[in-house]
């Protein structure tokens, strides 16, 4: 394989039908929530509905911020369907990458093809963040095209950088999926770690709100990490976007050096 970057460019082209698909299913979520705020969102009835609800339902699922457009938009879309719709691709993605391959033996024809273990793990890590950018691009354009027609509202600066943070958040999911597969060589395993940090870091962000003797689980929660500080309204904290990021690439790493340092077999 003297080809540059052989396996990330096999891995995005073995995997363009799921990222299409993926792409699909975000772009029919943002078509089929977004253009109802004009109708639905600000209005009186949902206000009312919204009241109705316990307080502490409200905070669980963002929806203290659903009466303005970029409220309703972090709430729906990078809050809910979006994020559930992200976590699952990455974290499939990245429980496959290695684990995956190594159950199905298709690990060990790679490895008998003049490529090293490290460099299997960080061509399809990289090619899994590449379709992860790929997908947050299709989430940032669409939105953007209907902040004027469904009269959201939004800066876009704000949305560019709360885009970055969906990205982020995400790739952790799937980088944590890739190295708990890397380290058992099950990918049961990885989709379970990979779940669990979306999982936990939400439910833990919908406990920490519920009062202030509970806010100290913030901290534990990378979703609050992402959007505590409501990215689309107020812009994202650079500092948290740097961290999930570079936490991902560090996790990267460490999936090369756990899979070097383990025997692979089925």
């Amino acid at each position: 394989m003297s080809k540059t970057l052989p396996l990330f460019r096999r891995a995005l082209l073995d995997h363009w039908r799921s990222t299409a698909a993926w792409a699909v299913g975000l772009s029919a979520a943002i078509l089929l929530y977004l253009p109802l705020f004009p109708s639905l969102g600000n209005s009186a009835e949902m206000q009312n509905m919204i009241n109705a609800l316990p307080p502490e339902m409200t905070r669980a699922l963002n929806y203290d911020q659903i009466a303005s457009g970029p409220g309703y938009t972090q709430a729906t879309i990078f809050g809910l369907i979006g994020f559930l719709l992200m976590t699952i691709a990455s974290v499939s993605w990245g429980a496959s990458a290695v684990a995956g391959d190594e159950e199905s033996g298709q690990l060990e024809l790679t490895l008998a093809h003049a490529v090293n273990r490290a460099q299997v793990v960080l061509e399809r890590a990289l090619a899994i963040g590449v379709r992860i950018v790929l997908l947050s691009a299709v989430v940032f354009g669409l939105v953007w095209l209907l902040i004027g027609p469904a009269q959201l509202g939004i800066d876009t600066g704000n949305l560019f950088g709360a885009s970055v943070l969906f990205a982020g958040l995400a790739l952790l999911s799937g980088m944590t999926a890739l190295f708990a597969g890397a380290v058992s060589g099950r990918k049961i395993y990885g989709t379970a770690a990979g779940a669990a940090v979306a999982v936990l870091g939400y439910v833990l962000n919908a406990i920490g709100r519920q009062s202030p003797d509970l806010e100290w689980l913030l901290n534990l929660s990378p979703y609050h990490w992402a959007y505590g500080n409501s990215p689309v309204t107020n812009g994202a904290d650079w500092g948290v976007a740097f961290w999930l990021w570079a936490i991902s690439a560090a996790l990267a790493g460490l999936s090369a050096v756990a899979l070097h340092r383990r025997d692979v077999g089925i």
